[in-house]
């Protein structure tokens, strides 16, 4: 039996009350036109048909192509999280693979509390667990820029709660990835840029140019049968250069740049298709998209100075940079049908997804072997996979006036998790090793076969999903599903919601809903341990699963679902080519995960066990999410001056960090001051974006400027934090059409150079040369430059 929270109905029908109360004396002046010919119709947040952005009960953001590539950046967690103000994606560095696969968060929560889809069908998580210090450490999400731009029609960003609807993830919101569908003409388009920036750091500055980026990619559209069916395909290329705003490293003399502190090399191809073939009269049409994306990135781990006891002089004389190289192999692969069944609209789907990433450590040593180590590493691998199967099925019915929709699915998922061993050389201890010796390879050691693993899990769901269109004024929807894991039991959801459009230009909206994370495979099963010495005795320690006898000991437990409760409430306001949306929010996340600090086992544990510390996954973070978002949008068309095209949008956000569990056998924090600002305060309390397109014939240009609230980089004290300061960043962009099918364009992006704050000359007296956060919602690199040609035909 599904048993929802009591409090989700009671305040679903205080918020519904008032609406219906006022029914009467606002249904002689609603409008119930049908929606203008070019409204953006959205798919994401509801079931009914020919809703558009500003007539949906939940607050959806659509980002157009236009908008996502007209910009410097070809990569789509950047270009969304540049015009989307809830949206955060920092650019880390220095922390292993999330340097390579950062991860994007919505209106400050987890990266993977927030549920991607694609084309209405969720994606596959990353293999990877982001374990180090950035934002979303502990968490496994979707790896955003394995979807090209130019393979995308449109973006949705559902910002409320939707897990009674789409199920896991869906705590902060759904980004819904719908892509280009084309059955005739093409384009391609050739983009470069680079870095062309002032480095101003606290001990040394200099003039930069790096980050050289290439980017090549094409579409094409064609005809498949003679009944509207279609095939897109979509190919792209990347080959980008290392960035470095590293400043001077003052352990050694001489002082100099020793590290690489800023994007990693990447070299990238991609190809997707979406493609759908009706099936001769019977209504229904067979469809297939998804895609395969190749990408080899190399980052730097902090420089080994000379005098590093890991350093082995014979073979680095002047130290030596270890690079992390990771190779993702990245498909997704989704058909089904559409059609009538009976009365119903259905679809039947069914979806592969599959991450693989394989880790090398380069230009590195294993000190414990001194001179006769390699220097390059195959340190392992880690898979993850999803398969994916259901119905969906929606009905509209006409009750005298009121349109009720009806929609119900059942899905069916199972997901797969893989840990291989890398080569011995990467992890081994040699026998007789100094003390003082780390063993494996410095900068990233490999996976031993002791952390070597495959499990799965399965789970089952139904849910319903209702939406009623009132006469006039009201709209009022629910949904409820119910999920069964095979690994932690059943979980259910609910959601309630109202609208009421006193008149065509003014309309209130809310919903109340709880939600629900599965904890993933990667949390449940991640392990990598390294091998140190430890009273003469050599003893692992690393990051264990919570329910292995080494966190047992620990007070370690089987990890439960995270759960949530969202509240929100919203205006929309509409007339002429002016369109305004205010949407106010609170989330409450209880049994929230997080990756625990390193723990030292007892004396006698740690003989029995032969681990001396580790750390695991552990429930019970409870943190609140509150905030405003607002979105200003206005067009006007003029006879001589042309078409201006006006957004201002924001968000406002607080985060709070209510409780922790504390540690049932030691003193030692659980968390640490680290994990919990950089909840509170890792991502910026404030975004506001102002954008304006403006087109006249064949010239046209974009102006952008966001600014940013100020973010903390956390230490283990106040005095050890960064700041990134509040900043505003300008983004420009013009565009001439050469011809009728070529344009080039010409832009900035961070036009006036802004940087974070630097870090103090203070706190750089063992940080390698670390300059600048890289919490950084706007990135520390600085000035990019750039040229675009893209040709239509």
């Amino acid at each position: 039996m599904i048993n929802t929270n009591r409090y989700l109905f009671l305040a679903g029908a205080a918020l519904a009350l008032p609406l219906v109360a006022a029914t009467p004396a606002f249904a002689a002046e609603a409008d119930s036109a049908a929606p203008p010919a070019d409204a953006e119709i959205v798919v994401t947040g509801t079931r009914a048909q020919n809703r558009t952005k500003l007539d949906t009960v939940a607050p959806v953001d659509v980002l157009t192509a236009d908008a996502l590539t007209r910009q410097g950046t070809t990569e789509l967690g950047a270009a969304i999280a540049n015009v989307a103000p809830s949206i955060d994606f920092p650019r880390s560095a220095g922390t292993d693979g999330t340097d390579s696969i950062r991860p994007a968060t919505l209106r400050g929560l987890s990266p993977d509390q927030t549920l991607v889809l694609i084309n209405g069908v969720r994606g596959h998580a990353s293999a990877l667990v982001n374990l180090n210090g950035s934002v979303g450490r502990g968490s496994a999400a979707v790896d955003l820029n394995t979807i090209p731009t130019l393979a995308l029609g449109s973006v949705e960003v559902l910002r409320d709660g939707a897990s009674a609807q789409y199920g896991s993830d869906a705590i902060a919101g759904v980004v819904n990835m719908r892509l280009r569908e084309a059955d005739h003409g093409g384009g391609a388009v050739v983009s470069y840029g680079l870095y062309d920036t002032q480095f101003n750091g606290a001990r040394s500055a200099r003039h930069i140019t790096d980050g050289d980026t290439l980017t090549v990619g094409a579409w094409q559209g064609l005809k498949l049968g003679n009944n509207g069916g279609f095939l897109t395909v979509t190919g792209e290329f990347l080959n980008r250069l290392p960035t470095n705003r590293s400043d001077l490293d003052i352990r050694d003399t001489p002082n100099k740049v020793r590290s690489r502190i800023g994007d990693p090399k990447v070299q990238q191809g991609t190809g997707y298709i979406n493609s759908s073939l009706p099936l001769g009269d019977s209504g229904w049409s067979a469809f297939l998209f998804g895609g395969y994306q190749f990408r080899d990135s190399t980052s730097a781990a902090f420089a080994r100075n000379p005098s590093n006891a890991n350093n082995v002089a014979s073979v680095y004389p002047d130290g030596f940079l270890p690079l992390i190289n990771v190779r993702s192999k990245d498909l997704t692969a989704t058909t089904g049908l559409k059609g009538k069944w009976g009365e119903w609209d259905a679809t039947i789907k069914l979806s592969y997804g599959r991450n693989r990433l394989d880790y090398r450590t380069l230009n590195s040593i294993n000190s414990t072997l001194g001179a006769s180590s390699p220097t390059n590493f195959y340190d392992g691998a880690l898979i993850y996979d999803q398969w994916v199967g259901g119905i969906d099925a929606s009905r509209a019915y006409d009750l005298g006036g009121t349109n009720l929709n009806v929609a119900w699915g059942v899905e069916g998922r199972r997901e797969g998790y893989r840990i291989n061993a890398g080569e011995q050389a990467s992890y081994i201890r040699a026998e007789g090793a100094s003390s003082s010796l780390s063993g494996g390879a410095q900068g990233f050691p490999g996976f031993q076969p002791g952390n070597a693993l495959r499990v799965s899990r399965v789970s089952n769901a139904a849910y319903l999903d209702l939406e009623a269109k009132l006469p006039k004024v009201l709209t009022l929807g629910a949904a409820v599903r119910g999920e069964h894991y095979s690994d932690f039991g059943d979980i259910a959801t609910g959601k309630v919601s109202a609208r009421a459009d006193f008149t065509r230009w003014f309309a209130l909206r809310g919903a109340v809903s709880t939600g629900f994370r599965a904890p993933s495979l990667q949390q449940q099963y991640f392990t990598t341990t390294s091998s140190v010495l430890t009273n003469g005795v050599i003893v692992d320690t690393g990051t264990f699963p919570s329910t292995s006898a080494v966190a047992k000991s620990l007070g370690g437990q089987a990890l439960r679902p995270e759960k949530s409760v969202n509240f929100s409430a919203g205006t929309v306001i509409r007339f002429g080519g002016f369109d305004l949306t205010v949407d106010g929010y609170l989330i409450k996340v209880r049994d929230g995960l997080g990756l625990s600090e390193n723990l030292t086992l007892s004396a006698a544990d740690q003989a029995l066990l032969d681990v001396s510390a580790a750390r695991f996954f552990v429930n019970g973070i409870h943190n609140t999410a509150k905030g405003i978002d607002a979105v200003a949008h206005y067009r006007h068309r003029t006879d001589s001056l042309g078409t201006f095209d006006l957004t201002l949008a924001g968000n406002v956000n607080k985060m709070t960090v209510d409780s922790v569990p504390a540690n049932p056998v030691g003193t030692t924090a659980l968390f640490a001051r680290q994990r919990i600002v950089t909840i509170t305060n890792g991502t910026p309390g404030e975004k506001v974006v102002g954008t304006l397109d403006w087109t006249l014939g064949k010239l046209g240009a974009t102006a952008r400027v966001t600014y940013y609230g100020n973010v903390i980089q956390p230490a283990s004290t106040a005095s050890g934090d960064f700041y990134t300061g509040q900043r505003a960043i300008t983004d420009l962009e013009v565009r001439y059409k050469l011809l009728d099918r070529a344009t080039i364009s010409l832009g900035a992006n961070n036009l006036l150079d802004i940087y974070p704050d630097k870090v103090p000359a203070n706190l750089m007296a063992t940080n390698g040369g670390v300059a600048f956060p890289f919490f950084s919602p706007f990135g520390f690199n600085g000035r990019f430059l750039y040229a675009r040609l893209g040709v239509n035909w």
